[in-house]
């Protein structure tokens, strides 16, 4: 949706911060998600190596949920750096406050337009964040331009972009609400124009496509910045992967994947035997595509992305001795005792819930990643323990748990952290 240009979005995000966040939670919690997590970064951008003392940029960085989940990490590692960058004072306002509440000092804090990157003089970032950003400005193409001119050779960026499928009945309800408020200019104040739109929400009627759509929460929440960010927004649009795939070309980008890799695979909705080999034998993009088409619940599309002729950097492929697998946000000793009771794991992906089932002998496997052991440390740690396999025989069974466990997005390989 169009609306009234780059103001009209910076005031709404000085008197909505988005999204709603108290710098006092930070004492007993960190809020962690995706992009950015430092272990898909290493995974999906450093091709499993370590990234090192990552110098980071989060353009567009809101109230800070990427920017203080990666300061975290790098602090707790003891190298790295954040640049912090977005046009609204008042979530630069508490994104700073929720990193002065964790004592991290390794963020600086920038008030201004992705779109003046090129024009900063910043040296080149080795990762940059933008999530929710792009699809809000009059031109994404240009915004994305921007932040690949400061991104280095070997760098990556994490992104997030709305997905069309799961939006479904979001613009129709935000198109109805204009209607009614340019019918009255008295309504003009946003908070008159949000006691409208909470008027029009409460009383849709059962068939309208945003009420039916259960994907969508942030208008049901009670905070009035998600409700003013999905429903009152002055400008945003949503995309296909097609769309996707096409915009980061043109930015001389290659997508490296989507998350969780799971709901990007086609074969997760096809039961159907011949349908699922025609699925598997598509290019990965249509792959992809494919995926969301018959999801239809992809509200988000979040993704990593490297410069096209990056040919070191990059996802994981292939499995050697050397590399260190790394759960995510998950405990090994705890994710152990669950497949030692039963090798069958319940998630949902795309809207839909399934069931996977983990090779014999993974809770082993799973009790010894601490990401810092290699591939070969924790096969001769089996081995010690009584178990009689090969290299080959390990190989064949942690490659059957990855194909569990990384479509998830519970197992990634990322840099061994050094003491």
């Amino acid at each position: 949706m169009t609306g009234n240009g780059d103001g009209a979005v910076r005031a709404q995000y000085e008197a909505y911060p988005y999204p709603a966040r108290n710098p006092a939670d930070e004492a007993h919690r960190l809020i962690t998600g995706s992009p950015s997590h430092i272990l898909e970064i290493e995974h999906f951008v450093f091709a499993g190596g370590q990234a090192g003392a990552l110098r980071a940029l989060v353009a567009g960085g809101g109230t800070g949920d990427g920017a203080i989940m990666l300061a975290q990490q790098l602090a707790d590692r003891g190298a790295g750096t954040v640049t912090y960058l977005d046009a609204s004072n008042a979530s630069l306002t508490v994104a700073r406050e929720r990193a002065q509440a964790r004592g991290l000092d390794n963020i600086s804090f920038h008030q201004g337009s992705l779109l003046d990157l090129p024009r900063l003089g910043w040296a080149p970032f080795d990762y940059i964040d933008c999530c929710g950003v792009l699809h809000h400005l009059d031109a994404p193409e240009a915004g994305l331009q921007a932040l690949v001119s400061v991104l280095a050779e070997r760098g990556g960026l994490g992104l997030m972009l709305y997905g069309e499928l799961g939006r479904t009945g979001v613009y129709p309800v935000q198109r109805a609400i204009a209607r009614l408020a340019g019918a009255a200019p008295a309504l003009g104040p946003a908070e008159d124009r949000l006691a409208l739109a909470r008027r029009l929400v409460d009383g849709l009627p059962d068939g309208n496509w945003l009420r039916r759509n259960d994907n969508l929460s942030d208008h049901l929440a009670g905070d009035d910045a998600g409700f003013f960010d999905l429903l009152l927004h002055s400008r945003d649009r949503a995309y296909l992967v097609g769309e996707i795939v096409k915009l980061t070309a043109a930015a001389g980008l290659r997508i490296t994947g989507f998350l969780p890799a799971g709901a990007y695979d086609p074969g997760h909705y096809l039961s159907d035997p011949e349908l699922r080999e025609r699925a598997a034998a598509l290019p990965r993009a249509e792959r992809w595509a494919l995926a969301e088409e018959l999801s239809g619940a992809m509200k988000t599309h979040i993704f990593y992305a490297v410069r096209r002729g990056n040919d070191k950097g990059g996802a994981v492929s292939g499995l050697t001795p050397a590399m260190v697998p790394a759960l995510r946000e998950i405990a090994a000793d705890r994710l152990a005792a669950s497949l030692a009771k039963s090798p069958r794991l319940s998630a949902e992906l795309g809207g839909v819930e399934r069931q996977f089932e983990v090779p014999d002998g993974a809770a082993a496997m799973v009790a010894l990643i601490d990401g810092r052991r290699s591939l070969r440390q924790i096969h001769g740690r089996l081995r010690a323990g009584g178990a009689r396999m090969n290299w080959a025989e390990f190989e064949a069974g942690f490659s059957a748990l990855y194909a569990v466990l990384h479509p998830l997005n519970l197992l990634l390989f990322a840099g061994a952290v050094v003491d």
